[in-house]
């Protein structure tokens, strides 16, 4: 029988083979997938794309849905998610704000707002959804405004580049085999 070796806390917050590892093996796990390469790269789009917004807790749902939408790939959907996670969000929602910002034609988060959302944020633990959520409620929308673009942007881009790269895999694939 082996012995089990104790994780520590910092193995469950970084991966033990390395982010750099863990990648690369979503990339092949992308690339390797069953289903036309418009599936695939429909599926990651779509959860690229989901992840760009400001509904945190929602990104797999939503990217599934938008997935079974454009007729992508489920898991690819749920791989392409995981382009938002606890290092990215921060630089989304900052790019949603300014970008709805500057949308709605604002000069930035004012002294007032600045105030609301300080004072909201000690009190988040105590119940956002009641009349909190009023308080936060300018600084959300600007930023679900602003993130929409954003995400566009991020469907189209994630499908054109994932939709060529499944299509030259597989054909290298094709011709690595025909060779033999």
């Amino acid at each position: 029988m082996t012995k089990r070796r104790a994780m520590s806390p910092w193995d469950r917050i970084w991966p033990r083979m390395g982010l750099r590892r863990y990648f690369i093996y979503l990339q092949k796990r992308v690339l390797r997938m069953s289903g036309s390469p418009h599936a695939v790269a429909a599926g990651v789009a779509a959860g690229a794309a989901v992840a760009m917004l400001p509904l945190f807790g929602l990104h797999f749902l939503l990217g599934l849905v938008l997935a079974f939408l454009t007729r992508g790939s489920l898991l690819a959907a749920a791989i392409g998610a995981l382009w938002g996670n606890p290092l990215t969000f921060p630089l989304f929602v900052a790019a949603g704000y300014g970008l709805g910002d500057w949308m709605r034609g604002g000069g930035g988060m004012s002294p007032g707002e600045a105030e609301i959302v300080h004072e909201v944020a000690g009190k988040l633990p105590h119940g956002l959804i009641s009349s909190e959520f009023e308080a936060i409620w300018p600084t959300f929308s600007t930023t679900l405004i602003g993130s929409l673009p954003l995400a566009v942007m991020t469907y189209l881009i994630a499908y054109v580049l994932v939709r060529w790269l499944v299509g030259r895999f597989r054909a290298a694939r094709a011709a690595r085999l025909a060779r033999k």
